[in-house]
């Protein structure tokens, strides 16, 4: 049997890697027999996930200017409004191995988070119109994103596997019947532990992760954070150390928190990691801090994978249906409102130090389960292919 996971960026965002790299591990692991491919945006960032057995270039195929698909798009859209043409020329890339496969995966966890997806909506329908399985894997999506358009690709799955209950009970309360609960696949991920810097004090660091994404969303929130650090550093005598977990162009947490670290070096107790380590890599060394402040999901997932004391800097459902999973509530997630508030992030960090040790208890009871989840994914895809 033959699997494509699509719709991936790349694994410049280690999140994503995260998905593929641990989704290919499960499957291989449960499913004798199978091999698992992947259409990329960014096939040559991809390089270091071993599991996989072929990457191919999933990047958008630009329509040449006055070409025929050119202009039959055009009069399409002019004509009819219909874009699905020139969407079916664009994702070539990926259509086009449509027919070599068995089971089509559409990762990324949160593409439906961030408006109308027409071009994934158009590679669904091609791989229903060519009879092959269509599956949604370990998916987050709010109500706010559902619109009719997207409810309609949604009915076009066999199996959509929610990483949370949030989103799982939300799509069956649209009426979604081919929805299963799971938990996201980078709970199973393995972690990489590489030397430890200079700098970092062992049983008493805590890691700070911070995105573009979130300051662009409040941009007052890049203050706050700052004021943050100054209250660790005041009060308290850990080291805090900046965690870049995307690194692409126009989106790299490196540069956001470069800033800080300029601002604060000289103090001895802030350091940085390297931009380029992988996500294994960088779960090694979240693994070995004692809390971790994160607005990346899978960043979050690697502490709390570990059993890190862990406070979110949240900006969708992901972040709190897998608290709420993990704790019963949603434990330590600042929404993107709060998140200027430096007197909120100041309290919920006081709040953790604070229940430190049942935070780590609750984590330790939970993750087993978790991954359990994790696990339940496969079989549930199993059974869709036997």
């Amino acid at each position: 049997m033959k699997i494509m996971m699509y719709a991936h960026g790349g694994s410049l965002n280690r999140g994503c890697e995260a998905i593929v790299r641990s989704s290919a591990n499960i499957i291989k692991e449960r499913i004798k027999g199978v091999s698992v491919y992947l259409t990329s945006g960014k096939p040559d960032t991809d390089k270091c996930i071993k599991a996989l057995d072929g990457i191919y270039d999933g990047s958008p195929c630009m329509i040449k200017r006055y070409s025929c698909d050119w202009l039959l798009s055009s009069l399409r859209v002019k004509l009819f409004r219909d874009e699905s043409y020139a969407l079916r020329k664009i994702e070539n890339n990926t259509i086009k191995h449509i027919k070599d496969m068995d089971v089509f995966l559409s990762v990324g966890g949160d593409n439906y988070c961030y408006g109308e997806q027409p071009a994934l909506y158009e590679i669904d329908k091609k791989v229903k119109e060519q009879g092959k399985k269509l599956v949604l894997w370990g998916c987050s999506i709010g109500e706010e994103d559902v619109s009719e358009n997207t409810l309609d690709d949604l009915k076009l799955f066999d199996l959509i596997l929610a990483r949370e209950t949030l989103t799982y009970n939300m799509l069956i309360n649209k009426g979604l019947t081919n929805v299963k609960l799971c938990a996201d696949p980078a709970f199973t991920m393995e972690k990489e532990e590489l030397e430890l810097p200079e700098g970092w004090q062992e049983g008493n660091t805590v890691g700070l992760n911070f995105s573009p994404l979130v300051w662009k969303r409040n941009k007052k929130s890049q203050e706050a954070v700052r004021d943050l650090i100054n209250h660790i550093l005041n009060t308290t005598d850990m080291t805090i150390a900046l965690t870049p977990h995307v690194i692409a162009d126009g989106n790299n947490d490196y540069e956001i928190l470069s800033r800080y670290y300029e601002e604060y070096k000289e103090t001895g107790r802030v350091i940085i990691l390297h931009d380029h380590l992988n996500a294994i890599q960088y779960k090694g060394y979240i693994a070995r801090m004692r809390f971790f402040i994160g607005a990346r999901t899978h960043a979050t997932i690697a502490a709390y994978s570990n059993c890190v004391p862990t406070m979110v800097l949240g900006y969708s459902v992901k972040s709190k249906g897998i608290s709420k999973d993990l704790f019963g509530e949603e434990k330590l997630v600042l929404g993107i409102e709060e998140i200027s508030d430096s007197n909120k992030l100041i309290k919920a960090f006081n709040e953790m130090i604070s229940e430190e040790i049942q935070i780590k208890h609750q984590l330790h009871l939970s993750i087993p389960n978790i991954k359990k989840k994790s696990y339940k994914a496969v079989e549930y895809l199993r059974e869709l292919v036997e």
